[in-house]
């Protein structure tokens, strides 16, 4: 579905992304693990055409078949009409909406009213809070239902590739692992996850697949099982 060839990221005379190549097969959730720094939230924002500053090809392919389509140069609403949708790290909700005008307006780019009514009654389902706040407004939520908005939202311009950049960023336990368990229920409905996640472990827990950045390169990767058990991994991520 996506594949990412030698792509490199300058800040100015910075390289934060240091010739990185990987795939993220159609119907997987693959996630990139690493450091403040590593280049994570680089990749997965070049990927949405927010980087400007980029060298190397993105490729995706949004049905089985197609000829890929490189993503260079494209701005970031093409990528949502692609079928590629952001939840960014820090949530970036519109406090002074609504749970359902978030919601409604990370459909902006369709015109099915009866689709855009289905997919918020879905997110509902997945997210019964949201529904319970429908009318309230998104900055007066707690963290964690403002990252359940912040998924909710990218998943109403119906994607075939759902990036998370950071989910559990500030979250309790148990909000954790109820975020966690959540993208496991919409990838196993159909969606392609990349995951951008410091908390390793529960990233690595449910990737099908990982990659371990340091200092904008790949040092590692595997499927997340492998990880897991991997010695430099425990001793670096897992706490020992």
């Amino acid at each position: 579905m996506l594949e990412i060839k030698d792509l490199r990221v300058r800040y100015g005379g910075i390289e934060a992304v240091q010739g990185v190549s990987l795939t993220i097969p159609r119907g997987s959730i693959v996630t990139l693990i690493g450091a403040n720094g590593a280049g994570k939230s680089s990749i997965i924002r070049s990927v949405a055409g927010l980087n400007k500053t980029v060298s190397g090809d993105i490729l995706f392919t949004r049905h089985e078949g197609e000829t890929p389509v490189s993503l260079m140069k494209h701005p970031p609403e093409d990528m949502v009409r692609r079928g590629i949708a952001l939840s960014p790290e820090g949530r970036r909700i519109l406090p002074h909406l609504t749970v359902a005008e978030n919601l409604a307006l990370g459909a902006y780019s369709r015109n099915d009213k009866e689709g855009i009514a289905a997919d918020i009654e879905w997110v509902y389902t997945l997210f019964p809070r949201l529904r319970e706040r429908n009318w309230q407004k998104g900055g007066t939520l707690s963290g964690g239902e403002q990252q359940m908005l912040a998924v909710g939202r990218a998943l109403m311009s119906r994607p075939d590739l759902l990036m998370l950049d950071e989910p559990s960023l500030g979250l309790a336990p148990l909000l954790v692992k109820e975020i966690f368990s959540i993208i496991l229920r919409i990838n196993a409905e159909g969606k392609t996850v990349l995951l951008v996640e410091q908390n390793a472990y529960a990233a690595l827990s449910i990737a099908h697949y990982a990659y371990i950045l340091e200092v904008g390169r790949i040092v590692l990767e595997g499927t997340g099982k492998e990880l897991l058990e991997n010695p430099k991994v425990k001793e670096a991520y897992l706490g020992g």
